[in-house]
This record gives structure tokens, C-alpha cells and sequence, in this order.
């Protein structure tokens, strides 16, 4: 999930270089020749020259980027005429598109095609960049002019969107020291320019661990490996020299298949073992002492500002408002997921007993055992639903399911039509299928590769505004799913089913945006998860199953036998994923809610864990040391609860297309979906937005009933 680069300034500006920018340009043509800073040529409205990006270009199109936004930004705050909101935030808005540009650019570079060189380029980088946020975060005379226009507004407030944003400004300055004094702002600038060159070393950490751990596998080693995970690993290893073998990645595309079907007691352990200790092996690429540094450094940084810790200070502006309602809602979850664990691991041990099988249920074993239990209770077998998701058709369903919801339509270009930055990368317009209006373009990159950083996210290369005519939408989807062999198809599991379409969410959430500033398209935290975990429940609906799961060899739909057995099976493991989940989120606020002054996060994790009661056969989701949503930026830091809080919100919105006699489908709530939810993006506040689509507040109750804990 992304934001404009203006809506951000001020979180971290790694986070930001992660993620990309996507501030529309405002059509002025730099001097430098520097072609990340150019404007973008071609058909619509102009797009990345991705085949002519060179990372030697980058340091060089960063620090003249910098130095011509900060050039304009004292334009505007030496403006001798009164502030006013055309001439104070109207003008940020239309500053900084030439550096917006090569953050795209330099976006792309950093989660999907990383090397050593741009990595010891982000390091040399990450420094100025803070300086450069710091000399915009603490311009007094910048912030007396954002303040003089909030000032005004309060008795005569302006229109809806201007005044959100205007709002926005202001709370982001104040959040970020504005009314310090001068000895205080320095020592915040020190801090965040420490902290930009941590939040690189823990990311450049946990990818150089996955990058260096590769289990080789024998022809002996195979047993229980479906046949696509096994050609797959046989492409990898021969990519690395080794061909005949089979390699299994550190990454979690191949660890949990790996884990859920391999016969190979020791080989599970050891695969789950390099996972679980990226950034945690003693070594070079130790993330431990980075982690107590940079919850030393936020911790000094807020009581700069007066507040008791980092997550009392995180989550005022955020949906939870304080510490406490986030961890409220956690533990009323937490209680009941974690006793869900206690039956999975009871059902679990009982079929390796009877399967002779004299072991006790560990960690590596949770994921192939959960599979035997899945077979016996429900009769489902995981590889057999597989058979029946393509990737393709799964794609073209999802089209289908944002034909009928937002009337997009979608059309592929040929290749060569638009640059991309990798072969596998395809590009589709998107368009009103109602009067055939461009809305933007939609860029897919499915499969993983070296340098690319695990997991799945969405992002944009530019978003909508209309304050200086309309800009259409250049969305972008990433995963890492495993890249078939050569004629073979691409066949993923029902959870990475659901993975894509949520990320499609997150798409269809940047190209249904109808807002006219670029800092409307910023996010709440709490809430931008919101959207794409609801986008995950039009998967098992019988339009999509009928028309797009197809046997890939027989080409027949799925069996209603087996959608049944699917339905029936909704609930089954939730223990396991809410509760690692959730670990993983309860630390996270731990670590901003605690005295950090002599914190060692080896000790911290284990005794915490302990106190909450973590069942021993789990880990959480992202342990401490590859906890990159909290410890390489900022997005995320005492805000990883964000996705239960935006979870209750999902349960609760599913319940009322449930609760309709035309479910999913039906036009009216759809209407009001994406009205309320989808187009106005963050030029109205959530709160008020959801209350809007359903009448009232979201009850967590929905979620209980949601994932079987009632």
C-alpha cells in the first residue's frame, strides 16, 4: 500500500522510497538532463521510461530533485502575500513532481530489482533524504502559513476535500515537531537521518539472509512435493548452477508449500529454521542491535514532543486513536484464537499418532499436519483445489468481479506498447465500460525473482487528482508467485488466491479514486487494508468459481462437491493464522508501549511471547528480526494491528452484501461500496466514511462470528 509522496513527508523516507511515489506531475519540464527527472512521455498522459532507467542516474536525479523541490517550497513559504489555501497548500500540492519521478523510478529499483550496487546506493541516500525531510518538516515559516490557513478555516471552514487536506497538513506538521524549539528540532533531524540509515541496513539484512540460504534438494528428497513445486525448484537450482538439484528459497513463496507438503521431517525443520532466523544469525546481517537502536531513537524522538511513548504518538490520527482500543481489540481476538490452537494442535497430534508417526507437534510440522487434519475432517485436499487455480483465469476473474462491481473493463497491450522494467511485467488499459472513458492503466508483475522482495503489495506510479485536469491511473500489483517451467501453468494455493485478489483491492482502491488532490490519496493506516481484505470475499462466489476455476488439465470447473468441501472448510486453521498474525501485531505495540533504554529484542520477543501465552507449535508471523513493516520505515511501527482493526471492518461490510438476496452482486450496495469506500480515498475521514456506507460503526462481533471464535 502506497501514498503520495507529499502526504508523507515526515514518516519514514525509506518507507516512502520502498513503496514509490505517485503524486501527479504538474507538467513543468526540468533543466536537468537527467532522465529520472524528465516528464514522462507517450500515450496516456505519459508513463515511466522503465527500459531507459539507469541506476547511475539515480544519486545524481535524487540530489537535483531535492535541491528543485526545496527551491519551490521556500517559494512558498517566502510568499510575502497572506497565506491562503491556493497560495500555501494548493502550491505544496503542485511542488515536488520532478523528485516525485524519480522516486518511482528509484521504487521500482528497491522492491523489485535490488543488487549490492543500489544498495550501497540507498544507504549513501537515505541520509540526504532525511535532511531534505527535515529542512520541509521544520520550515517555521512554511508551517506559520499551513497554520494560519488551518487557523482560518476553523471559522470559515472551506470545501469538504480542501478542508481534509488542509486538516492533514497541519496535523502532519504538528506531528512532526513544528512547535518545538530550535535545540529540539535539530536533535529531531539528528534522529531521523540515524534512523533512514537503520531502516536500510535492516532491509538490505533481511534480503541479503534470503538471497544467501537455499536448501539444495536430491531426487530422494521429493517425497509429498507436488509436481509444479518440484519443476519450479529444479528451474531455480539450474538458474544458480546447480542443475539436477532443487532449490527452495528463503522465501515464503516456497517455504510454506514446502512445509505443508514435504514427507521430510528434517528438511521442514531446516527450511522453517533459515526463514524464522532471517536477520537473527549472529553475523554481518544481524538485525538485533539495529532493532534496540531504532526503539531507542523513536522513543527519544516523541518524548522530544511530550508524549509517554511511540504508539501514543503513532496512532492519534489513526482510526484506534490511542494504545489502548488497539490493544483492546487484540486481546479480545487473541484469547479466542489462541484456544482455537490448542484444538488444531489437538486434532494434529492425533493424526500423526495414528499414522504411527512418534513425534511431537513442532513448529515445521504445523503447516503438513494442518494438512493431513484438513484431509481427514473435510475430505479437502489443498493440491487438488490447486489444480483447479490458475493464476491466468484467476486474474480474468478478477476482472470480471471489477467489471461488475466498479464497471471497469479491462484490455490488454501489446508488448512494447508502454516500457516496463522486467520481460515477465504485462500492462492492461482500464476502462468506464459505460461510456468508454480511459481510468488508467493497470502494470502486473506476478512472479518472483532475485532482488525482488518477498510477500505481495499494490502501488501506483501516478495517482488520480483533477485539481489540474484530470490525471488517469497508472496502478501496478507485485507478488511472488513461483514462476512455472516453460510451458507449463502457473498454479497457486487457495491463501495465495486470496493474496492476489486482496492486492487487486488495493488497485481497484487507486483506480476507482475520484478525489481532485494528491494528498487525498493518502491512507490511514488503520484503514487501507480495509478495502482489499473485502475485495477477498468475491473469491469464493459461485461467478467466480464457475466461470474461472477450471481443472488445468481438464478445463471443467470446479465440482460443487469440492466448492462445498472449500465452504465447509472456511474456518479450519484460523487459530494458526490469527494467532501468529496477531503475535506478531501484539509485539509490535509492546515494543512502542515499553522502556526501551536497555531493550534487547532477543530477550523482549521471548519473555513477551511467554506472557502472552504463544502456543509453543507457532512463531510469529514476522519475528522481530525480518519485521520489515515496523523496523525498515515507519508505515507500519505500532500500527501492525491496522489489519485486524481493518478486518473488523471487512467482517462487518461482508455481512451486509450476506444479509441480501442478491449477495455479492447486488448493484445498490456495490453503488454505495464504492461511492463511500473506494472513490472519496482520504478526502473524508474513515470513521464518517464507513458510517456513511452501513448506517453505523462496525461490531467486532462480526469478526468472531467471521472466523469461528463465537
Amino acid at each position: 500500500m502506497k501514498k503520495t509522496f507529499r502526504s508523507i513527508i515526515g514518516i519514514s523516507s525509506l518507507f516512502i522510497l520502498l513503496f514509490g511515489c505517485d503524486k501527479a506531475s504538474n507538467n513543468k519540464s526540468t533543466t536537468s538532463d537527467n532522465m529520472l527527472l524528465q516528464e514522462w512521455e507517450g500515450p496516456y498522459g505519459g508513463t515511466p521510461a522503465f527500459d531507459k532507467m539507469q541506476v547511475a542516474d539515480l544519486k545524481d536525479a535524487i540530489v537535483n530533485g531535492i535541491e528543485i523541490h526545496l527551491n519551490e517550497i521556500n517559494e512558498i513559504s517566502n510568499n510575502t502575500a497572506p497565506a491562503t489555501f491556493e497560495n500555501t497548500i494548493v502550491a505544496m500540492e503542485k511542488a515536488g513532481s520532478d523528485l516525485d519521478r524519480v522516486f518511482t523510478y528509484y521504487g521500482i529499483w528497491r522492491s523489485n530489482m535490488s543488487s549490492p550496487e543500489l544498495r550501497d546506493i540507498a544507504k549513501e541516500l537515505a541520509p540526504i533524504i532525511s535532511d531534505y525531510s527535515s529542512k520541509i518538516n521544520q520550515n517555521d515559516k512554511l508551517y506559520q502559513r499551513i497554520k494560519k490557513v488551518h487557523e482560518d478555516s476553523q471559522t470559515t471552514p472551506l470545501e469538504q476535500e480542501a478542508q481534509r487536506i488542509t486538516d492533514l497538513y497541519y496535523i502532519g506538521f504538528v506531528m512532526k515537531g513544528a512547535d518545538l524549539d530550535a535545540a529540539k528540532k535539530k536533535r529531531y533531524a539528528e534522529i531521523d537521518k540515524e534512523l533512514s540509515t537503520l531502516y536500510s541496513d535492516f532491509s538490505n539484512n533481511v534480503l541479503a539472509d534470503e538471497e544467501s540460504y537455499v536448501v539444495y534438494l536430491t531426487d530422494k528428497q521429493l517425497s509429498g512435493l507436488p509436481e509444479s513445486f518440484v519443476k519450479s525448484a529444479a528451474k531455480q537450482a539450474e538458474e544458480r548452477g546447480k542443475k539436477g538439484q532443487y532449490a527452495v528459497l528463503n522465501t515464503r513463496s516456497f517455504m510454506e508449500p514446502f512445509l505443508t507438503y514435504s514427507d521430510e521431517r528434517e528438511l521442514r525443520k531446516q527450511v522453517w529454521t533459515n526463514y524464522i532466523k532471517r536477520g537473527d544469525n549472529r553475523d554481518e546481517h544481524d538485525n538485533n542491535k539495529i532493532i534496540a537502536q531504532i526503539l531507542k531513537l523513536r522513543d527519544e524522538r516523541v518524548k522530544l514532543m511530550g508524549y509517554a511513548n511511540y504508539a501514543t504518538w503513532r496512532l492519534q490520527d489513526r482510526m484506534a486513536k490511542n494504545p489502548a482500543n488497539a490493544m483492546d481489540l487484540m486481546e479480545k481476538v487473541w484469547a479466542a484464537s489462541v484456544k482455537t490452537v490448542h484444538k488444531e494442535v489437538k486434532d494434529m497430534q492425533a493424526v500423526a499418532n495414528k499414522r504411527g508417526d512418534k513425534i511431537t507437534i513442532e513448529p515445521w510440522d504445523y503447516r503438513y499436519y494442518a494438512e493431513k487434519v484438513r484431509k481427514a475432517k473435510y475430505d479437502l485436499d489443498s493440491d487438488e483445489v490447486k489444480q483447479y487455480l490458475q493464476l491466468e483465469k484467476l486474474r480474468e476473474g478478477m476482472f470480471m468481479v471489477a467489471g461488475e462491481l466498479f464497471g471497469f473493463e479491462f484490455k490488454a497491450l501489446p508488448k512494447g506498447k508502454v516500457p516496463v522494467f522486467h520481460e515477465d511485467v504485462r500492462v492492461w488499459e482500464v476502462l468506464n465500460k459505460e461510456n468508454g472513458e480511459l481510468v488508467g492503466l493497470w502494470y502486473l508483475d506476478p512472479y518472483a525473482r532475485k532482488g525482488k522482495r518477498s510477500g505481495a503489495w499494490a502501488t501506483t506510479y501516478r495517482s488520480f487528482t483533477s485539481f489540474e485536469g484530470k490525471k488517469i491511473v497508472l496502478a501496478s500489483n507485485n507478488s511472488n508467485f513461483i514462476k512455472p517451467a516453460p510451458g507449463e501453468v502457473s498454479l497457486v494455493s487457495w491463501s495465495d488466491a486470496e493474496t492476489f485478489f486482496h492486492e487487486f483491492g488495493h488497485a481497484l482502491h487507486f483506480l476507482s479514486a475520484n478525489v481532485k488532490y494528491p494528498k487525498s490519496n493518502s491512507g490511514v493506516r488503520d484503514y487501507t487494508e480495509f478495502q482489499s481484505q473485502l475485495l477477498e470475499r468475491w473469491l469464493p462466489t459461485d461467478k467466480v468459481i464457475n466461470g474461472f476455476l477450471t481443472h488445468v488439465k481438464t478445463g471443467k470447473p470446479m465440482p460443487q462437491e469440492l466448492v462445498k468441501k472449500i465452504k465447509a472448510a472456511a474456518t479450519f486453521n484460523q487459530g494458526f493464522s490469527t494467532t501468529e498474525y496477531l503475535a506478531s501485531a501484539l509485539m509490535d505495540m509492546k515494543y512502542h508501549t515499553t522502556d526501551v533504554s536497555n531493550i534487547d529484542p532477543i530477550t523482549f520477543e521471548k519473555e513477551t511471547l511467554d506472557k502472552l501465552g504463544l502456543p509453543k507449535e507457532i512463531v510469529m508471523r514476522h519475528r522481530s528480526t525480518q519485521f520489515g513493516h515496523v523496523f525498515s520505515g515507519e508505515g507500519y511501527a505500532a500500527a501492525y494491528y491496522g489489519y485486524l482493526w481493518a478486518d473488523v471492518l471487512t467482517s462487518d461490510a461482508a455481512e451486509l452484501f450476506e444479509e441480501s438476496p442478491k449477495g455479492y452482486y447486488d448493484k445498490e450496495i456495490a453503488e454505495k461500496l464504492v461511492k463511500y469506500l473506494f472513490a472519496p480515498r482520504n478526502a473524508i475521514d474513515p470513521a464518517e466514511a464507513y458510517r456513511m456506507f452501513r448506517g453505523r460503526d462496525a461490531d467486532y462481533k462480526a469478526l468472531m462470528r467471521d472466523r469461528g471464535f463465537m
